[in-house]
């Protein structure tokens, strides 16, 4: 294949995809979809005249033209980094990020766009394709159509700058975490580690060579597998203390320190907002967004902590007393490598409960065939894997078919890579692949997307058994996916998650509800060897637990949230990077919001991919978690109230949310009023408990 990157076939050829294609097909993606921009902006007016098709729906198929072949190149980026695919990626970048950063600035285009908009068959258009009109336009003014000339130059070199700022910080993230390794040969350090991590330590140890049956070693890593279960169970306080500070080194120092990275980026989407008109880059990243702009955004957050803070601090003594009632000393600040283990000894006592006990009921193939079946029963679909029907750019990744219940089109298949590699990002995400459109007769097109994540990997063999929170983690990646694949928009651009990032969170934390309910839980919490399900004891433990240190939980996500907004909002805009601490600003900023530790650790945000692996992503919108958990808890009070697995309430859901993506403003049409954020502190604990 010559120029695979450029095959539009439905089944990708992975295996063609290969580093050194990059650079040529980019290359010519780049000339075919310039050329398509300059037929909208250089040929004469249509003999017609100026139509949706000829301007907004030739518009969108020029960008999906460089689109889609350079969302592949990211993709692999994130599943099979190498050397080679770095290098060309890095080299097409700053042209990839200069073509889509001009096309909003295209006076030609941008005059085309409005001479269209005010025909009159412009002026009535309804429903979604008005909502694309409205959409398209609001998008060239926010991104600087009506800038002077000079000042669209500044704008495109920003956008440059911020795209390859934000790959490095990306690549410090993963070379930094690869570079990082632990190797054990005493035994009586791993005392308290569950079977599973003792095990899972081995293997690893043995595929680096460093470990024989004779000469046993145990290697850990810094991927979350891995590194999550020492801090959580380790008895070997120095054990403990070692993996933290590896976590620490994350971005932090040598050749992968991100800090002058962070000022960097924040200096340029402060440009970025500036240039657009706003006072600092929140204002300009959620203008179109749920809250609008950074005020809104942060008092969200700040009424939240006002109302988590009580318990916060309560949850904190109470950890520092049982500690100290535990080894005779004071109640005090812990060491942020004892917070973990102290709150895990702690809910064991208080619940009786250790969530190492839910680790057989989750294998991991009959987790995914379970939701599978909660997907079919709830939405009215069907899912097949599809073992031999496309290719996959691992041998662990597996392929699937999403079809209608009722009239068995082919609503989409989809891809789903579950274990961890050093050629792998850190994390779990969902992306698209493609989008459908309709055809000239009969259903749709199919979509095509996928899920990733990094869960507990299976060893020696034996099928991997997953955490509680990792099947939360699987529910919600299949979330986002659902919204691509069941979505129903003739639109593409404004199909699935191409929706507000307030609200794209919603189907996503939905489904996590289904980890917790036992009629869900039924349908795939069986035990690996016996098929049991969950005791009704320990499913009552679990419950009970669940809520334990709700408030800590809380205020770890509204410090991230803060730390981003007010980074964004304040710093940002304040100037002056080189007279400042990172750390100490950080510092400043959370203060109430983080638990007083023994050791002040360095600060995240050099590992904080979520706000700088990228131009935008969570950037200004990291809130969005917490925001759109209020919609999740508001709107699954329909599911409880019909028993959870409710078909009806399930295909409202599918009609009035998944299917609609952008085209409308949903939340209100399924609720039938505005979100109310009660629902989210009662199942959290914190409405009712008393002080």
């Amino acid at each position: 294949m010559s120029q695979p990157f450029l095959d539009n076939a439905f089944h990708i050829r992975w295996s063609q995809l290969t580093p050194e294609h990059i650079v040529p097909d980019i290359t010519a993606a780049l000339a075919a979809a310039g050329e398509q921009i300059d037929a909208l902006t250089k040929s004469p007016e249509p003999a017609g005249g100026l139509t949706f098709e000829n301007t907004l729906l030739a518009l969108e198929s020029a960008t999906e033209t460089l689109g889609t072949p350079w969302g592949l190149v990211a993709h692999l980026d994130s599943v099979c980094n190498s050397d080679a695919l770095r290098a060309a990626q890095n080299e097409m970048l700053p042209k990839v990020s200069e073509f889509f950063s001009r096309i909003p600035l295209n006076a030609a285009l941008w005059d085309r766009i409005k001479k269209y908009s005010n025909t009159e068959e412009a002026k009535n258009l309804t429903g979604t394709r008005r909502r694309y009109l409205e959409e398209t336009i609001a998008d060239f003014e926010s991104s600087g159509a009506d800038l002077p000339d000079d000042q669209k130059t500044q704008l495109m070199e920003v956008e440059s700058e911020l795209a390859l700022k934000t790959q490095k910080f990306s690549e410090n993230v993963l070379d930094s975490t690869n570079a990082w390794e632990l190797v054990i040969d005493d035994a009586t350090r791993l005392a308290g580690l569950p079977e599973s991590a003792v095990a899972a330590a081995l293997e690893s140890a043995r595929t680096k060579d460093l470990a024989t049956d004779a000469a046993p070693k145990w290697r850990f890593t810094l991927q979350a597998p891995s590194c999550f279960p020492v801090l959580e169970h380790a008895d070997d306080d120095t054990l403990r203390k070692q993996i933290w500070e590896g976590t620490c080194e994350v971005g932090h120092g040598g050749d992968h320190d991100n800090t002058a990275l962070v000022w960097e980026i924040l200096t340029l989407r402060q440009a970025k907002a500036e240039l657009l008109g706003k006072a600092q880059f929140a204002d300009q990243a959620l203008a179109r967004r749920m809250a609008k702009n950074g005020a809104t955004a942060l008092g969200f957050v700040e009424d939240l902590y006002a109302r988590s803070k009580p318990f916060f601090d309560r949850e904190t003594g109470e950890l520092q007393d049982y500690k100290a009632g535990q080894t005779g000393g004071q109640s005090a600040p812990m060491e942020p490598w004892e917070i973990a283990y102290w709150a895990e000894k702690k809910r064991k006592e208080q619940y009786a409960f250790d969530d190492e006990e839910l680790r057989p009921y989750f294998p991991i193939d009959r987790v995914i065939g379970g939701m599978f079946d909660i997907a079919a029963e709830v939405f009215g679909i069907a899912i097949e894997e599809k073992p031999d029907a496309a290719e996959v750019w691992h041998k662990d990744v597996k392929f699937y078919e999403i079809h209608d219940a009722t009239s068995g089109a082919h609503l989409g298949s989809f891809y789903a890579d579950w274990f961890p590699r050093e050629s792998k990002r850190a994390g779990a995400w969902m992306n698209h692949l493609r989008t459908g459109s309709p055809q000239p007769s009969g259903p749709r097109s199919p979509h095509l997307g996928l899920m990733c994540g990094n869960m507990t990997p299976p060893v020696g063999g034996e099928v991997a058994l997953l955490k509680h929170d990792e099947v939360e983690t699987v529910f919600h990646e299949f979330g986002h996916l659902l919204h691509h694949l069941l979505g129903e928009v003739e639109i593409k651009s404004l199909n699935g998650t191409n929706v507000a990032w307030d609200f794209v969170e919603l189907p996503s934390q939905i489904m996590e509800n289904f980890c917790w309910a036992r009629v869900s839980l039924d349908r795939f919490a069986r035990h690996h060897e016996t098929g049991e399900p969950i005791p009704e004891a320990l499913f009552d433990k679990m419950l009970a637990a669940r809520n334990f240190r709700s408030a800590s939980a809380m205020m770890r996500q509204l410090a991230l949230a803060k730390l981003d907004l007010e980074l964004h909002i304040n710093v940002a805009r304040d100037g002056g990077e080189d007279a400042r601490d990172l750390d100490k600003v950080c510092k400043e900023l959370l203060a109430g919001y983080t638990m007083p530790t023994a050791t002040v650790p360095p600060t995240m945000a050099r590992r904080f991919g979520h706000l700088f692996a990228s131009p935008t992503g969570y950037a200004a919108g990291y809130y969005s978690y917490k925001w759109a958990e209020v919609l999740d808890a508001d709107a699954f009070t329909r599911f409880l109230a019909a028993g959870v697995l409710s078909s009806e309430v399930g295909r409202e859901f599918r009609d009035k949310i998944l299917s609609k993506g952008n085209s409308e403003d949903p939340f209100r049409d399924f609720m039938g009023r505005d979100p109310d954020a009660a629902a989210l502190l009662e199942r959290s604990g914190l409405l009712t408990a008393s002080l």
